[in-house]
């Protein structure tokens, strides 16, 4: 009797999923662009695309965005849609200015957190406990913040001397950090317009010129949120809420305790931002002063598929956008059109590297009507300027969507005791 080997079927070639980028990838990718931005400056003299000022500026506007887009990331990834963080920046601007003009700027930072903070809490009351669907909530939370803030300020500011029913007493400044010599050397080295050289030192002129402390603080809260949620057992535990919470009840996980607290957390971070608005970017609480950047704080969040460093990547950007209408507004934007019709082209190319012919058509097209549209015109309408950071978050949005993988059970209602 003869014995054949029976062939064990070879395993199906699995496709080659997205490659994840390496830090040389990143860092290439980021010299790359200083090159292409400094090219942009040269070539259309808007020299003060890349100064101290102008990154000062931007990283100033860029805090408060980070921290509603950090607020965000908290609530989602323990599966908690937060559509309601304009709101929570707007009692955080409130009760910022309020504690601030009285006890000190430090105290009004501890307080506009908690205010921003007791936003969450009546959120996750309502989504979590009475599991009401979490876009309604924030919508209601968005317009109760400003109806409420609007009528506390009838009684306290406009009392107040220096104040009125719109705006509050200014308050004092938290101290600003500049690092002598280093700072000084940096700027000279930045109005010599030197290709890149001076690019460069102007961006790490803009980040130790005028620095306030609370800047600082709220920058290394990104690092931590990492550290918290994806080194520790807490984060493990808040994000198995986002993705499975039947699962992570299964496995003994209180639920409702780890969204309860990712919620908090959200609105204290978003208060954190509007306290910065009003102590350390204007000195005063104003209505309506938050202008939408806690939706632009969602789209940041989004752009950095719900991880901390694309979060902050994607606030620089809108908080760089920003900034540009500040410091020669027409003509800074009338220069990134050149940057857009460049960075067309090299889109263009690589869907051709990619076969992808009419992907890259369209983008030749929109390439030449970019590069048109400047050569044809010496500076962009004021209106255009002012919609710029708006105009950047829903072509950052539209770029960015195919990439993107939210947690599962992001929304999604949950009952306790589903997983027993």
């Amino acid at each position: 009797m003869s014995t054949g080997t029976v062939a064990k079927p070879s395993a199906a070639p699995q496709k080659a999923g997205r490659r994840k980028l390496t830090w040389p990838w990143i860092l290439l990718i980021v010299a790359a662009g200083l090159v292409l931005f400094s090219l942009v400056r040269v070539v259309s003299g808007a020299d003060d695309l890349t100064s101290v000022g102008q990154i000062s500026g931007a990283l100033q506007l860029a805090v408060p965005i980070a921290m509603a887009g950090l607020g965000g990331l908290w609530a989602e990834r323990a599966g908690v849609v937060n559509i309601g963080l304009e709101g929570m920046m707007v009692l955080g601007t409130w009760f910022g200015a309020w504690a601030g003009y009285q006890w000190g700027p430090w105290t009004g930072v501890l307080v506009g957190i908690l205010g921003g903070a007791l936003g969450g809490l009546l959120h996750a009351i309502i989504t979590v406990t009475f599991n009401v669907n979490h876009i309604v909530s924030g919508v209601a939370i968005n317009i109760l913040a400003v109806g409420f803030t609007q009528y506390l300020s009838n009684f306290t500011f406009d009392k107040a001397e220096g104040g009125s029913s719109k705006q509050s007493p200014r308050i004092d400044p938290i101290t600003d950090i500049t690092i002598p010599g280093l700072s000084d050397w940096l700027m000279d080295l930045q109005q010599k317009h030197w290709f890149l050289i001076s690019d460069i030192a102007g961006i790490l002129g803009g980040l130790v010129t005028n620095l306030s402390l609370l800047t600082i603080a709220a920058a290394l809260l990104i690092p931590a949120t990492w550290w918290v949620l994806w080194r520790t057992a807490f984060g493990l535990r808040l994000r198995s809420c986002g993705e499975n919470p039947v699962a992570a009840e299964s496995l003994g996980v209180n639920v409702y305790k780890y969204k309860y607290i990712a919620v908090i957390v959200s609105g204290g971070l978003a208060g954190l931002g509007g306290a910065f608005l009003a102590i350390v970017s204007t000195g005063i609480y104003q209505e309506g002063q938050t202008g939408g950047r806690g939706y632009i704080g969602l789209a940041a969040m989004i752009f950095g598929n719900w991880m901390p460093g694309g979060m902050a990547l994607g606030a620089s950007l809108f908080g760089f956008t920003d900034s540009l209408k500040l410091r020669g507004g027409a003509e800074n934007v009338h220069a990134l059109l050149l940057l857009v019709a460049l960075l067309l082209v090299i889109a263009a190319l690589w869907q051709l590297y990619r076969k992808k012919y009419v992907v890259a058509a369209v983008s030749a097209a929109f390439s030449a009507a970019f590069f048109l549209w400047y050569f044809l015109t010496d500076e962009v309408p004021s209106q255009f300027v002012d919609a710029a950071p708006y105009i950047t978050t829903l072509l950052v949005l539209a770029l960015s969507a195919q990439r993107l993988r939210m947690p599962k059970a992001d929304g999604l209602p949950y009952r306790k005791g589903e997983g027993k």
